[in-house]
């Protein structure tokens, strides 16, 4: 689950190296492992190595050598001077037997399989003149293509394509993911990815301490609220969804039946007198309570047991919702603030942030997309990767801040990140981020830790988007959270 920057990876090599592994060791390792790849990839047919200068390129030589000793035809191009190569790529180099070509597309040919083996997780400019010339003749030439490491052109830490870049049907890399196996655009140029062990003992993670993680049930399965069998509805919480007037009711209701399946004990939606009534007929296990302004709102709070808040899908924006806030934060309950709540605060973030780390043991979860991003911290840097953009956010606000997308990231105030890769194209429909909020309010409702409850609700949410499968409406999710529930209990070894 742990995910490694470019540089993070880099001390991993150093530490594996200082503990007695050569890095010409590690370079066999890993070329012996896309060796390994393209046999499987290409059972019969030419194969062609595309290597730049560097370790990449090393680890290109060992799996051309390794494919040769095999019996298979292969051939390899080099971006420099065979000569000029240096360290453990000029070691491979000297064991490959066969010809170099030129570095030119005219070299391609027609193999049946491409190794990419130009540059890596390490580039850090972008791709121009001879390189960007041969990425898209690799690209336009018809053969799968099986990369080392990362997809050429792919900037290792945020994921951006860096002018041009190949397109993979799988990938190689080694130890751990880098982030940009999960962060779009570079995901899409990924394919498969299969991590491959290359000798590096898991223990020099303890050196390195990722903060880090693909948010996968390993990284949370410890804060996961199972039901036990001499619980009661209130042990399991009682979550209040904020409903807005009569025009704008359907996304409080989805947010609440989201919050009731995400496992709950209770849900009541906060509506104004004018929605009661629709409200009211459209909900049956989730309770509804008149709640026009503050006072009442802090009357129905009053009860302790009313333990998680959302606040933003269909609540309206202005001052109503921001003093609904103001109020969940002063009594100090776990608080979810999507849509309206957020752009409800566009013109003066600084005062959320302020009233969240003035409460600092409040738990409160923001679910920005990217438009309300931009407008609560449009100051931070707008180049930066999503990954440390979610960082800066949470940071800056003294929240848990989750920024929603195919690629969706939750970062702490802590540093700690998680980015999710299991989201299908089904969910970009409208209300799927208003169920999101809820479930994250319902798991929230249980006593888990923000982080935690937002990287659940996350993770079930794309796990219910493909349970459902193509055709899903918001309205669906919901009712296929059971399925989900039953094949985590199965992977948890949890009864039910």
């Amino acid at each position: 689950m742990e995910v490694l920057s470019v540089s993070e990876m880099a001390r991993a090599d150093a530490e594996a190296i200082a503990r007695g592994t050569s890095g010409f060791t590690l370079m066999q390792n890993a070329g012996r492992a896309v060796a390994r790849a393209a046999l499987e990839m290409c059972p019969q047919g030419t194969i062609l190595v595309v290597a730049g200068r560097g370790n990449n390129g090393g680890d290109g030589f060992v799996a051309a050598t390794e494919l040769a000793a095999s019996g298979r035809d292969v051939s390899l191009v080099l971006l420099c001077e065979r000569a000029s190569l240096k360290g453990d790529a000029a070691l491979a180099a000297a064991e490959w037997k066969g010809a170099v070509l030129p570095f030119a597309s005219s070299s391609l040919g027609r193999p049946s399989l491409i190794i990419d083996a130009l540059f890596g997780a390490g580039l850090d400019r972008p791709v121009k003149g001879d390189p960007r010339t041969m990425i898209e003749a690799m690209n336009a030439n018809g053969a799968p293509i099986l990369s080392i490491d990362l997809p050429s052109g792919i900037h290792g830490d945020s994921g951006a394509v860096m002018g041009v870049a190949v397109n993979a049907a799988r990938t190689v890399t080694f130890f751990r993911r880098k982030p940009a196996h999960l962060l779009l655009p570079g995901r899409l140029h990924c394919g498969e990815v299969v991590v491959a062990d290359i000798g590096i003992s898991r223990d020099v993670l303890d050196t390195i301490k990722p903060q880090t993680f693909e948010n996968v049930p390993e990284l949370w399965a410890d804060a996961f609220p199972v039901p036990q069998i001499d619980g009661h509805k209130y042990a399991r919480g009682h979550a209040v969804v904020v409903s807005g007037d009569m025009a704008a009711t359907g996304a409080a209701r989805l947010s609440a039946r989201g919050a009731l399946r995400a496992g709950a004990g209770l849900v009541t939606v906060a509506t104004p007198a004018d929605a009661l009534a629709i409200n009211a007929a459209a909900l049956t296990a989730v309770m509804v309570r008149v709640t026009d302004g503050v006072h009442q709102f802090s009357e129905l709070l009053n009860d302790k047991r009313l333990n998680s808040v959302v606040i933003g899908p269909g609540a309206g924006i202005g001052e109503r919702t921001r003093n609904f806030v103001g109020t969940v934060l002063k009594l100090q309950r776990a608080l979810v603030l999507d849509a309206d709540a957020l752009t409800s605060f566009a013109d003066d973030p600084k005062a959320l942030f302020a009233a969240i780390k003035k409460q600092s043991a409040t738990r409160v979860v923001l679910t920005p997309h990217e438009g309300e991003f931009k407008r609560l911290f449009g100051d931070l840097d707008a180049t930066a990767s999503k990954l440390q953009r979610a960082r800066d956010a949470a940071a800056k606000s003294g929240a848990v801040v989750l920024i929603k997308g195919p690629d969706t990231v939750v970062a702490s105030r802590d540093g700690r990140a998680a980015i999710a890769a299991n989201a299908p194209p089904w969910l970009a429909t409208a209300g799927s981020g208003d169920v999101l909020a809820g479930m994250i309010g319902g798991v929230l409702a249980q006593n888990v830790p923000p982080f935690e409850a937002a990287c659940i609700a996350v993770w079930m949410h794309g796990e219910a988007g493909h349970a459902f499968g193509p055709g899903l409406i918001a309205e669906d999710l919901p009712d296929v959270l059971p399925e989900v529930f039953r094949n985590l209990y199965d992977e948890l070894g949890v009864g039910y």
